[in-house]
């Protein structure tokens, strides 16, 4: 079972100063393989929906403003 997450708890962190989702973007969560980022549709952003985060880094590899952050636990570095 899957629990919905908060922002602080989420191992993507997204600038929202930087996002651009809401000028139609959608990179991060076309290539996130286990389509756990969405749109917020209120505010236009990008977010964690949850944490089942693989640390694969494309959403931040791809995103085209550097807006994406993934916090890779210590012990996986």
């Amino acid at each position: 079972m899957t629990i919905t997450i908060t922002p602080t708890q989420a191992p993507v962190r997204v600038d929202e100063g930087k996002c651009i989702a809401d000028k139609g973007c959608t990179v991060c969560v076309d290539v996130c393989p286990l389509d756990v980022l969405a749109i917020d549709l209120v505010k236009g952003k990008a977010y964690m929906k949850y944490d089942e985060c693989w640390y694969c880094l494309p959403c931040e590899k791809d995103c085209p403003t550097d807006a994406l952050t993934v916090d890779i636990p210590y012990l996986l570095r």
